[in-house]
């Protein structure tokens, strides 16, 4: 029952900063609709930077969700692997959206929320490993420094293009196409790199 209630207030917590962004999130507002008490989010989570910290970290655990379909077969080549996973975020579900919208007032809150940076840092750098090692796979012969900097920039590529298309100033088939030609660039600056060197 207490994992069903702090869930309530972290999902309820994600629709809040979506929709009004960190300095908009209210503890009181919070526990009306999540339908607990302000005591019970600051007994979870004692203080609002542990919310805020906690909220980010639900939802990128349920980004990761959203990255297995179930009943999917992923596929089998590394390129389209990559592919897939850089457009996850693309897809147009209520709760990838909310994720992407939340994922980026936390972002932008940092900002004036210093105490956010370092689990923001961390959540950031295991999403650049996750498609450095898809990038790896894509290119075994390539130097790990090189697909730490390609899967930095691609990581950053795609959240401003989604934050560009959750907006309405991208178009999403555009969205798409402008990644999937970044992801051909940055494959082919791997093999030239380690043509260069090898």
């Amino acid at each position: 029952m207490a994992t069903d209630r702090r869930t309530a207030i972290l999902e309820a917590a994600a629709r809040t900063i979506a929709r009004r962004g960190v300095r908009g999130l209210r503890t009181e507002e919070l526990a009306a609709e999540a339908g607990v008490s302000t005591a019970l989010v600051y007994y979870h989570f004692k203080d609002r930077a542990g919310l805020l910290q906690h909220t980010l970290g639900f939802i990128t655990d349920r980004a990761r969700q959203h990255a297995v379909h179930p009943g999917a077969e992923l596929p089998a080549d590394p390129v389209e692997l990559l592919g897939a996973a850089l457009q996850l975020e693309f897809q147009d579900l209520p709760e990838v959206r909310e994720n992407a919208t939340a994922w980026g007032e936390l972002r932008a809150g940092a900002i004036f929320e210093p105490e956010l940076r370092g689990a923001l840092s961390e959540a950031s750098a295991a999403w650049v490993r996750h498609v450095a090692g898809l990038l790896a796979l894509a290119r075994p012969e390539a130097d790990a420094a090189e697909t730490a900097a390609s899967g930095e920039r691609l990581t950053a590529l795609r959240e401003g293009l989604n934050a560009r298309r959750l907006s309405g100033v991208l178009r999403p088939e555009h969205a798409r196409e402008l990644l999937g030609e970044a992801i051909t660039v940055e494959l082919a600056h791997l093999a030239a790199r380690r043509g260069a060197t090898g």
